[in-house]
């Protein structure tokens, strides 16, 4: 065996096993694997831990488990401890488990898009707004504003996608900061 070709396809392998890892910025401190699902990959983010709450006292932890694919605008911890107080507490109660899914329904759009994606339908469109629906039948809307990406909702509220891209295994996340409220 050759030497220098097993020097170079070490080399090679390194650097692409790197590039690999290197696609998926870490959310919350965790590395996020693209071989693992939306909810295995978010239970381990420590800026989403009201969000993995909120999914599990809706009863989506299957959908979100399932083939998809899904992108979902998933908010911090702080874009929920920004709402008004009292309730992220009332949407977790059983008895408002319709409101609390239609809420995170409506940061959840059927599709692998990408913010570029995304990105382009916005600048393309002739408002500046590239308008969709969330898998709950909320309008969203996205907007770029310098090299920043905006998702709206129907109320005119605007989540700054702080982190794009996060690939998985059944889709992708943008981390958001802020709620998005249906009407």
């Amino acid at each position: 065996m050759n030497p220098m070709k097993t020097v170079a396809a070490a080399a090679l392998a390194s650097t692409f096993a790197t590039v690999v890892f290197a696609a998926n910025p870490m959310v919350g401190g965790a590395p996020m694997l693209e071989t693992k699902n939306i909810v295995e990959n978010a239970v381990n983010s420590a800026d989403h831990t009201t969000l993995v709450a909120a999914v599990k006292a809706a009863g989506l932890v299957d959908t979100l488990q399932s083939d998809g694919p899904f992108t979902v605008f998933a908010p911090v911890n702080m874009a929920f401890a920004a709402l008004p107080d009292g309730t992220v507490e009332t949407l977790l109660k059983p008895e408002n488990k319709g409101m609390l899914t239609k809420v995170l329904t409506a940061h959840v759009v059927a599709g692998d898009w990408s913010a570029a994606d995304i990105a382009a339908k916005a600048r393309a469109a002739s408002d500046g707004f590239y308008h969709f629906k969330a898998v709950s039948g909320d309008a969203l809307s996205a907007q770029v504003k310098g090299d920043n990406l905006y998702i709206y909702d129907e109320n005119g509220n605007a989540g700054k996608v702080t982190i794009a891209d996060v690939d998985q295994s059944n889709g992708v996340i943008h981390v958001v900061d802020a709620v998005l409220v249906p009407k």
